[in-house]
């Protein structure tokens, strides 16, 4: 089994040394970066399935960094970390679109837990193919745009197979509403948004077959996908 990797970007050195250890230890693949410079050039170059980075580094701060690493990569997840504690630090992190916060000092069980957690909500992966997903009781297949329930096989047009996508992609997480219409309609304009809201409609109904999974609204932000 290919081992998760991860991008650690810490600028104490001997922090993340012991962090990059631990991990490794506890079978994942840690690249260690000492500032936001040195992340941004691992991630333009490399394959990872999950960023943690140090906020305050220098050359290029954490939340910086996590812009840019968005600009390349809107879903993978990203974890801060700081010895700040300010409530507004906070709500910036997760702004940018952070999937966990970690002040310091904290214990390396901790972080191992917060990371085993992401991973596990990190729903609707991928088969071997690279073509399904698995959403609940039902199976996406995105090359044959078709959505599986229990009784049903539902061929889905191109936008709805798109835009189901991203909400897979970003399953138990806020899909922002200018991201999608960026991404699937290319700009942000109030038609664009009445469009998709009419295809997160559609979705819902093809979806209602499994009573654990829905896609809801979260005001002024977009909408997120909720599984089990």
């Amino acid at each position: 089994m290919e081992k998760t990797k991860i991008l650690l970007c810490e600028d104490d050195e001997s922090l993340g040394m012991l962090l990059r250890e631990y991990l490794q230890a506890k079978g994942y693949s840690v690249t260690l970066a000492p500032d936001g410079e040195a992340g941004f050039q691992h991630f333009s170059n490399e394959k990872f399935d999950l960023c943690i980075l140090d906020v305050m580094m220098p050359k290029k701060d954490g939340f910086t960094l996590a812009q840019d690493i968005r600009k390349i990569n809107g879903i993978i997840p990203i974890v801060f970390l700081t010895a700040k504690s300010l409530k507004d630090d906070v709500l910036e992190g997760f702004r940018i679109g952070a999937d966990d916060y970690i002040t310091k000092p904290f214990s390396m069980e901790e972080m191992l837990l917060r990371i085993e957690a992401i991973m596990r909500r990190i729903s609707g992966k991928r088969n071997k193919n690279g073509n399904e997903y698995q959403i609940g009781s039902m199976t996406f297949d995105v090359q044959k745009q078709t959505l599986t329930t229990s009784n049903n096989i539902v061929k889905l047009t191109t936008k709805e197979c798109d835009l189901l996508s991203l909400l897979v992609q970003n399953a138990n997480n806020i899909l922002e509403r200018d991201y999608a219409l960026k991404t699937i309609w290319l700009e942000c304009t109030t038609y664009n948004a009445r469009s998709m809201d009419v295809y997160i409609t559609k979705l819902r109904k093809i979806i209602k077959d499994d009573p654990e999974i829905e896609i809801i609204n979260i005001h002024g932000k977009g909408y997120k996908l909720i599984i089990p």
